[in-house]
């Protein structure tokens, strides 16, 4: 039983990790696409 309350605890802070890396993806997907789009218009 102990072992997996602790493997429960580890895959919990895995995954509350893990969304912040996803959400610092996100982040920087949408600022490349702007910087595209932004180069599409001054290309115009």
């Amino acid at each position: 039983m102990r072992k997996i309350l602790i493997l429960t605890a580890a895959a919990a802070a895995l995954l509350v990790s893990a969304c912040n890396t996803i959400e610092g993806v996100g982040r920087d997907v949408s600022a490349a696409g702007r910087a595209v789009s932004n180069t599409a218009s001054d290309a115009k």
